[in-house]
């Protein structure tokens, strides 16, 4: 009796303790069981697959009802803080198409290219996927929360936002309480990140392994370093642009507590409710975070910017093609649009490799070879992709939030004296 009443102590104290530990816990568990028994780590890929299809179910509708809540209850004069936190977004981005294009010129890459899929279809130009995009904000609103389409949510949110802003306290005070439900709904789910944690990395090792990276070792290792360039350097500099002081433990929390769930999960859209929650622990304004965020999960691709230049310099280089400083300059541009758009397109960034290839005058057979190797080199360029952008929504959002906390708060200190 009493090693169960102790079994039940210790399971109590790990349900209340930090979620990052359980998460960490559930990733050695997940690497032993895949290093010692890999059918049985093949079998709990199911608890990941629940996990991921969970995150993903609630995101659609959690955004919807933050958003419509958010811009009804909020007050004429109240200021958010939207507009420079989409600035920093853009900057973000582009400042990580920069980086990748300095880097493959100083570690010029080359690749062995092979038959490549013909069943995905990429897009044909920038214009495509600009097109792709105004379509997604005129969608049908059922069909956009039945495909996750988040442009087409964003937009209808605000939408109906600002019609239920005329509407009575009782309506609106409902939209709240709806808000709250569906919060406290998205806290559930995220109680069982460490088992959902468990299972992908289990079933991830199990299935894939690490085999198939090494022919293409020196590429990702080029891809990993500017995305742990713009993560640890770049991204800090932009915060501390903002806040004007050490921006490193904001760094690390949103990493710690947003980039390492975004890493498993593979997905931005999966990682809006950990975002929402975390901005929410960082006591952010709601009025701002609930409708950043899944701004962010839509445009803040630095992650996305750098896969696009770093593959498609590297196609440029293994076929001898020169490219000069203007021309890298206007492919910075080209990667960060693309990358803009990237969550508008089946398959993601690796599908907008194409658009860029576009400019050399690389045949789109020889381009689909590109995203191919992309695919090969997915398990950990597509994590950690994920992990940049996803932690970069809730890092640049509440970096604008603190400088605006600052600044009223010199402006009162100034009136005080």
């Amino acid at each position: 009796m009493s090693r169960e009443n102790s079994g039940r102590g210790v399971i109590q104290r790990l349900m209340q303790g930090s979620l990052v530990t359980q998460i960490m816990i559930g990733l050695l568990a997940g690497i032993a069981l895949a290093w010692f028994s890999k059918s049985n780590a093949l079998a709990v890929g199911l608890l990941g697959e629940l996990f991921v299809s969970a995150l993903k179910a609630v995101a659609p509708i959690l955004v919807l009802v933050l958003v419509i809540a958010s811009i009804a209850s909020h007050q004429q004069g109240q200021k958010t803080n939207i507009r420079p936190i989409v600035m920093l977004y853009l900057l973000s981005t582009f400042c990580a198409a920069v980086v990748a294009v300095i880097a493959s010129h100083l570690l010029p890459q080359s690749l062995t290219l092979r038959a490549a899929s013909t069943e995905i279809t990429p897009p044909s130009g920038i214009l495509e996927v600009l097109d792709g995009l105004l379509m997604s904000m005129v969608a049908n609103p059922i069909e956009a929360l039945m495909k996750a389409n988040y442009i087409g949510i964003l937009v209808w949110g605000i939408g109906l936002g600002l019609a239920f802003r005329h509407s009575s306290a009782t309506t609106r005070a409902f939209l709240s309480d709806a808000s709250d439900a569906v919060t406290r709904l998205v806290r559930v789910v995220i109680r069982f990140a460490p088992i959902g944690i468990f299972g992908l990395v289990g079933s991830i090792l199990a299935s894939t392994g690490f085999e198939a990276l090494w022919d293409y070792a020196h590429l990702l290792g080029l891809l990993l370093g500017c995305m742990l360039l713009m993560a640890l350097v770049f991204n800090p500099i932009l915060v501390w642009w903002q806040i004007r002081r050490n921006p490193y433990p904001l760094v690390f929390t949103c990493l710690r507590e947003s980039g390492v769930t975004a890493f498993f999960t593979r997905s931005s859209a999966a990682n809006i409710p950990v975002n929402m929650a975390l901005a929410k622990k960082l006591n952010l304004d709601e009025d701002t975070y609930s409708v950043s965020i899944p701004i962010g999960a839509n445009i803040s691709m630095a992650g996305a910017s750098i896969t696009i230049t770093v593959l498609t310099l590297a196609a440029v280089n293994t076929l001898g093609i020169h490219v000069d400083v203007g021309t890298a300059i206007l492919l910075s541009l080209v990667a960060s649009i693309c990358a803009c758009g990237a969550s508008g397109v089946a398959g993601g960034s690796l599908l907008l490799i194409p658009v860029a290839c576009n400019m050399f005058g690389i045949p789109n057979e020889v381009a689909m070879q590109v995203v191919a190797v992309g695919f090969i080199i997915g398990v950990l360029q597509d994590s950690a992709e994920t992990a940049l952008n996803s932690s970069a929504d809730i890092l640049f959002t509440a970096a604008a939030c603190m400088a605006e906390d600052r600044r009223a708060g010199v402006v009162k200190s100034q009136t005080q004296d």
